[in-house]
């Protein structure tokens, strides 16, 4: 949900939550959490839910609403599309396909909040691709030149799309179709020009003293003065505050082009008088929000905890004492940070769905955001291992693997979500490479070496066909470029070829005797102990017995700890290495 007057980068939570497992109940209220499924005296009539987006389905079908369901997110593009801006389409989406389930209609829209105006030039931008860029790589005079009008009047710094509006939305509907959801994208410009806020236009414009009561419980701006639509100057194209006559026969209004507080600055205006139809302006946020419910008829709407303390309680009011409505099941969401700090598309701290696509597979993004919306957790792209071990647990836990009550419920019934199989709920499971394992493949480029290292190490068994084979191996890729991505303990490239190297008699007896402890089947925390006592049995310096064998593997002078990567690596291949025979 955006706001006109708040970044829509939400503020940063508490500790992660990924420091304790909380992977179930995905309750999200202790009102709905019934121990083991039984029922207490005062909520007899309750059932416990193991996935948060059963428990929203229950609340929108006690309404019992029309169909299709309206399920609603929203945003101001302001910046780059990031995956803070996807919250709210993940969260609605599986309340959709929970609802789609029972059989019920849905249609699952997403706004974007497109006749705000620019307040400020953003640090960073996305191209077509999803690629993050600097301003410098863009036409940044078209975002400065046009702070203060409309994002669908500012042009495509890109110069490919309709408008910067346009650049933004089909950034997010890209973002939609990668991971398969089905999502309508509307333009509130388009909307206003279409006239369906005409009718809640007319209805704020015509009691404004009814209005004014309501807002002025929530901001202080509001007195005997404040008229609460905004016209576009028609001089110099930007949104202003000062209306000074309203008509509503003619549905029309009179305006003077005054300056803009833009949180901090001032963004002049041209002091033109003029006039506007309702068409050629907008609602202020606190009006326009719950006027979207009823123009959409919207049943269901999640926003992000800083809405639910301020734009939430005026959205209610505003519904029910200006527009005579009752509002959506709402949900509040924590706010997810990334490597620890707010998300925020104008100082440039932001990852892109695109971006992790390549980090991870599909099914393990939307398995982040099936964890529980109301707990704060943080995306540490450094730490983005534990990530997909933890969707690699909750798999398993599907297919019976895990003795854990809790998870096993949580995954029965989200995972075929996850996996976008609800019509069809798999029932094989998928050759999944541990996350750092498939990191340690991805040093090797021989793809035949890569398979007859997971072969060796027992993750993909004899009878696999190419396919799934094909596909448990992609993640090497993904791993690799985690690893590049991080400048992590992976991020080497073992050589296919034995590197030219001349050792010292002492150290190549060494490597020899090293050979001998490999091939006689040692693990890998065996051999990096043993590689400390083969340098000191032949007096070499371990420093120079570890660069030795950081030349033959890597051709470097360092790399990852060396003998648990060996430990890792077909024994055979390790052994004529360290003899300096392949």
């Amino acid at each position: 949900m955006s706001a006109d007057d708040a970044d829509r980068d939400g503020p940063a939570d508490d500790s992660p939550a990924d420091s304790q497992p909380d992977d179930s109940p995905h309750i999200l209220s202790e009102a709905s959490a019934l121990d083991e499924g039984e029922a207490t005296d005062d909520r007899a009539d309750e059932t416990f839910r193991a996935f948060w987006a059963d428990v929203v389905a229950d609340e929108i079908e006690a309404r019992e609403p029309d169909e299709p369901i309206v399920i609603k997110g929203g945003v101001s593009p302001s910046g780059v599309a990031h995956l803070g801006n996807f919250n709210e389409i993940m969260r609605g989406y599986f309340v959709a396909e929970v609802l789609r389930d029972r059989g019920r209609e849905v249609r699952q829209v997403f706004t974007s909040d497109d006749k705000d105006p620019l307040r400020k030039v953003p640090r960073k931008l996305a191209n077509a691709d999803g690629d993050i860029v600097g301003l410098g790589e863009v036409d940044a005079g078209a975002l400065g030149r046009n702070l203060g009008k409309p994002y669908t009047s500012i042009p495509d710094p890109f110069g490919e799309s309709e408008s910067y509006a346009a650049h933004f939305a089909g950034l997010l509907k890209a973002d939609a179709d990668r991971l398969n959801v089905p999502v309508e994208m509307l333009s509130n410009t388009e909307l206003y020009a279409d006239g369906d806020f005409d009718d809640a236009v007319r209805t704020v414009l015509g009691d404004v003293d009814r209005v004014r009561e309501v807002l002025s419980e929530y901001q202080d701006k509001v007195d005997d003065e404040y008229v609460p639509f905004n016209p576009v100057c028609e001089s110099c194209g930007k949104v202003t505050e000062t209306v000074t006559a309203i008509d509503l026969d003619r549905e029309t209004v009179d305006y003077l082009c005054t300056d803009m507080d833009a949180g901090g600055n001032t963004i002049e205006g041209c002091g033109h008088e003029g006039t506007a139809t309702f068409r050629e302006g907008k609602l202020p946020w606190r009006l326009e929000w719950p006027a979207q419910w009823g123009v959409l008829g919207v049943d269901f709407e999640p926003f992000g905890k800083d809405h639910a303390e301020g734009s939430w309680p005026s959205g209610v009011d505003v519904a029910r004492n200006v527009f005579g409505e009752e509002p959506p099941v709402p949900m509040v969401y924590e706010w997810f940070t990334l490597n620890g700090e707010a998300f925020s598309s104008s100082e440039g701290n932001v990852v892109t769905v695109q971006e992790l696509l390549g980090l991870l597979e599909p099914e393990v993004l939307r398995f982040f955001f099936a964890l529980h919306p109301k707990k704060a957790r943080d995306l540490d792209v450094e730490r983005l291992d534990q990530l997909v071990d933890r969707f690699d647990r909750f798999e398993r836990a599907y297919f019976g693997e895990v003795d854990d009550p809790d998870l096993t419920a949580f995954a029965e019934r989200a995972y075929p979500f996850v996996v976008g199989r609800p019509d069809d709920p798999p029932t094989e499971k998928p050759i999944r490479l541990p996350y750092t394992f498939a990191a340690v493949l991805g040093m090797v480029d021989d793809p035949d070496f890569r398979e007859r290292l997971a072969r060796d190490e027992g993750h993909i068994p004899d009878d696999a066909d190419d396919a799934a084979v094909d596909a448990a191996l992609a993640r090497v890729e993904q791993a690799r470029n985690w690893s590049e991505r991080t400048g992590n303990e992976y991020d080497y490239r073992l050589q296919t070829d034995l590197p030219e190297a001349e050792f010292d008699d002492d150290v190549a007896a060494a490597l020899d005797d090293l050979a001998d402890f490999v091939a006689a089947g040692q693990d890998g925390e065996e051999i990096q102990a043993e590689m400390y006592e083969t340098a000191r049995d032949h007096g070499v310096e371990v420093s120079d017995f570890f660069a030795a064998g950081y030349r033959l593997f890597f051709d470097d002078t360092q790399g990852p700890r060396l003998g648990e990567f060996l430990g890792e690596l077909e024994r055979e291949y390790v052994v004529d290495r360290l003899r300096r025979e392949a």
